[in-house]
């Protein structure tokens, strides 16, 4: 049976329901295939979303309009500020969400997207004819024509999982690796390889001495991931919960490493620094004679709890030992084991910044097909293949990219498609060179105008973002009046140890000093006060935008002015199909990069590794500069 779409996407975790929401959304017919859809987007580990520089994403993914921000809310059950005590640049949103309404509320934002369809089957093979995909093939036998295809595969292809020495085929725990995609593609020239990655034991929360367990409270205000109110959150808040591995932990692990697929030589392939396994923390930090766990909850009515920093692939038994060793799990229960689990990915340097592969036309990949890692990277990368892969088939002179100085999903992908990888990517703060224009309070600011030129911005967004911009606007200008010169200026002054004064001030300058905020100024400033208490939508969020503005003006105008500059680079482009292997005075080294990658500009030249800055300025000679 031949049936056909515009659009198919393959996979339905993070990155496959971004992708295919947005596709429809933009109005291609889009059929979205998973192996199960009781596990729309599944949180195949830690119930949690965001974090250090991810959380960054998740707000970007919100302001162009994708869904990922609002469902985190509606099922969050703790959420936290991270790194409230740096600078507004490090600021990071994090929640732990109740892992079945996270399921629940995609599903629901999926059934009731207009355009797009669900079926429940395992691909096996693209349909391909003259470098240009034209659906797939699945194991029931189905055909699906489409005009563009999105692969969000995940763990699954040719996944294996590891419990010690027991090896088990499969994307994730019960559920069947997929087969034929890898093979098909890479017989066609695509470079592909293997990854691993790992999740720990689950336990039951009935069996947790919680009374000597430190407890982790989550923030009590009005912030949030989604900049619309509808994705406030609903559910009862919960605590998260501290303790430490110690020598004894140690002893049993290092006794049993050899037993360790890690160690053994049974799993070869690529794990994540940034996120190792606890008997890597233990082997690599041998000087550590503790190493901090959390204790997080699955969920409001669920006795599962996660056991945050503790994933291993060893026996089950030597899990379930080291597990009592710890303080406040001596009795502890589990509900299924730790395992890690190996899979195929593609290098990424074989995409194009739409995420379009170059060797098949409409063909695109996000996720951890791609050789990332985590939730957030995942529904990035698949927001802009959906898209793309919408424009590709609509529009033959546009696409949808974001760059570097733009948001972190452009650092991610510019990453990707220029660097590639050699271990699972991770998304950090360090890694982007302008992380004071890209804070996690203004991703509407950047992105929600570009959304609304493609489309994906409903009216909804759109006018909330409007109007939370004359608001800006307008608190801005009265910022700028002067202070009145009265006894609560001064005693706001001696409160945080400066002087009294009789000179003018305006409310600016108040705010520009350390250990004065916005609000402390507004407070002693009727006129000013009385405009913030008329604001009825998102008044805390205006107020904190200004503070931020105003206390970081220096750095932010001199990244901007550094982002320009770049920008430059970006702007001179290098001809399709350019032959870099005629150009004698490029090393040996640049030619081969450069002719693999196939840079757009000489900006993106300048980034891959092994280009020097000796090859940038013969390039740039050669395009007349």
């Amino acid at each position: 049976m031949i049936v056909r779409y515009d659009i198919i996407v393959v996979g339905a975790g993070h990155a496959g329901c971004e992708a295919a929401a947005a596709a429809a959304r933009l109005g291609s017919k889009t059929l979205l295939i998973t192996m199960d859809m009781n596990k729309i987007a599944q949180m195949s580990c830690n119930p949690a979303v965001g974090g250090i520089a991810k959380g960054q994403i998740v707000r970007e993914i919100d302001a162009l309009g994708g869904q990922m921000g609002k469902v985190t809310d509606r099922s969050s059950i703790q959420f936290r500020m991270l790194n409230r005590s740096k600078g507004a640049a490090m600021w990071s949103p994090r929640s732990q969400c109740d892992r079945k309404q996270f399921i629940n509320q995609w599903t629901r934002v999926l059934s009731q997207t207009e355009n797009l369809n669900i079926w429940q089957d395992i691909v096996t093979r693209l349909r391909i004819e003259e470098g240009v995909v034209r659906g797939v093939e699945t194991m029931l036998g189905m055909i699906f024509e489409a005009g563009a295809v999105v692969l969000t595969n995940g763990t699954f292809l040719n996944g294996k999982m590891h419990f010690g020495k027991v090896q088990i085929g499969g994307g994730r725990i019960s559920e069947p690796a997929s087969f034929g995609l890898t093979e098909q593609l890479a017989s066609m020239g695509m470079r592909t390889a293997r990854m691993k990655t790992g999740t720990p034991c689950r336990i039951d929360k009935r069996s947790i001495d919680f009374a000597v367990l430190t407890e982790q409270l989550g923030d009590d205000d009005w912030h949030r991931f989604s900049y619309l109110q509808d994705g406030d959150r609903r559910l009862k808040q919960m605590s998260c919960w501290i303790t430490y591995t110690n020598e004894r932990t140690h002893e049993i692990i290092r006794r049993d490493i050899a037993e360790s697929p890690m160690y053994n030589g049974q799993i070869q392939s690529i794990g994540p620094r940034y996120c190792p396994s606890i008997e890597t923390k233990i082997m690599t930090f041998a000087d550590k004679d503790a190493h901090q766990l959390f204790i997080e909850p699955e969920g409001v009515d669920s006795n599962e709890y996660y056991l945050n920093g503790f994933s291993s692939s060893l026996p089950i038994h030597t899990q379930i030992e080291a597990l009592h060793s710890i303080r406040g799990l001596e009795h502890a229960v589990i509900y299924r084991p730790g395992y890690a689990i190996e899979y195929d990915f593609f290098d990424p340097t074989q995409l194009r910044h739409t995420l379009e592969t170059k060797l098949i036309k409409r063909l695109f990949f996000a996720g951890q097909i791609n050789g990332t890692t985590g939730y957030e990277e995942a529904a990035g990368q698949g927001l802009i293949a959906g898209v793309n892969a919408h424009l590709s088939l609509n529009y033959s002179d546009k696409e949808f990219v974001l760059s570097r100085s733009e948001a972190y999903i452009g650092v991610l992908i510019d990453d990707l498609v220029s660097k590639g990888v050699d271990e699972p990517y991770r998304m950090f703060t360090s890694r982007a060179e302008y992380r004071i224009l890209l804070r996690q309070d203004n991703a509407d600011q950047r992105l929600t105008e570009k959304s609304a030129q493609i489309g994906l911005a409903d009216a909804e967004r759109i006018g909330a973002y409007k109007r939370k911009m004359q608001h800006i606007e307008a608190l801005r200008t009265l910022l700028e009046q002067n202070v009145d010169r009265g006894s609560e200026l001064n005693i706001l002054l001696e409160s945080r140890g400066y002087n009294a004064t009789t000179q003018k001030l305006k409310a600016s300058e108040l705010i520009s000093r350390p250990n004065i905020s916005a609000q402390d100024v507004i407070n002693i400033c009727p006129k000013i006060r009385e405009f913030t208490e008329s604001i009825t939508e998102n008044r805390e969020e205006i107020i904190e935008s200004c503070e931020i503005e105003i206390k970081y003006k220096g750095y932010i105008e001199r990244e901007k002015l550094s982002a320009e500059k770049l920008t430059r680079l970006e702007n001179i482009a290098i001809p399709a199909n350019f032959d870099y292997t005629k150009l004698q005075s490029l090393s040996t080294e640049a030619r081969q990069k450069l002719s693999a990658i196939m840079p757009k500009s000489i900006g993106q030249a300048s980034r891959i590794p092994g280009v020097s800055p000796n090859d940038i300025s013969v390039l740039l000679v050669l395009m007349g500069r």
